[in-house]
């Protein structure tokens, strides 16, 4: 019997957004409290986490301290998030990074604790991947849209590495078209992160062509 991999001390990345795996997720960062762990991160290949916020704000509005500042402990996020891996970073002026991360594998968060500098870490349990399940026909059309969307803005002349769909594509597979339609849809946080941590990619995808039918989107 296997065992699920866990990673202790996760460094997290709270955000009002949801990456979902092989997700595309540009940020810039300018808080001391994630500017060393994005360094480290970046030094030693190692991955972090990004968590979505059920409540509180991703950067801190007023110096901690002074009356009605915001806290970080206040901060409240769903226990589902992804791990990143950081594929670019730059150092335009002193005290900002810009990055570019690729989403990797979804965790359960299962402890977690607030460091005296603000930062969240903790520990995670990782779960599967996703499993590999062909496209059925009736939702060919969704997979196919999609393409068209990444065709139209290749040809607006986005480049590779900003595109919101990053390669490689793979729009027989349930899951991948799923998630890639989930990040270019303008939907709620929770609903986001509800199909984000679905274990059935088939079921994700149905959900999701149920969307595109709604907002009036041509499949």
């Amino acid at each position: 019997m296997t065992h699920p991999l866990t990673l202790n001390a996760l460094p997290l990345f709270p955000l009002t957004t949801v990456l979902f795996p092989g997700g595309y997720l540009p940020l810039q960062i300018f808080e001391v409290r994630y500017l060393d762990m994005i360094g480290r991160c970046f030094k030693n290949n190692a991955p972090f986490g990004v968590i979505s916020l059920n409540q509180g704000n991703e950067v801190l509005k007023a110096p901690q301290g002074e009356p009605g500042a915001p806290s970080v402990a206040d901060e409240i996020f769903y226990p589902v998030g992804t791990l990143a891996r950081i594929t670019s970073l730059s150092r335009p002026q002193a005290g900002l990074m810009l990055i570019q991360c690729a989403g990797l594998q979804r965790f359960l968060v299962t402890e977690r604790q607030l460091l005296k500098h603000g930062l969240w870490v903790a520990d995670v349990t990782l779960l599967a991947d996703d499993q590999t399940v062909p496209v059925p026909d009736d939702l060919k059309p969704v997979a196919s849209t999609l393409k068209r969307v990444v065709t139209t803005l290749q040809a607006q002349g986005t480049l590779e590495d900003q595109m919101p769909i990053q390669p490689p594509y793979q729009y027989e597979d349930c899951a991948w078209v799923a998630n890639r339609w989930c990040d270019v849809l303008p939907m709620p946080l929770e609903l986001k992160h509800r199909l984000m941590a679905l274990d059935n990619p088939l079921v994700r995808l149905e959900l999701v062509s149920d969307m595109l039918e709604r907002n009036g989107i041509s499949t």
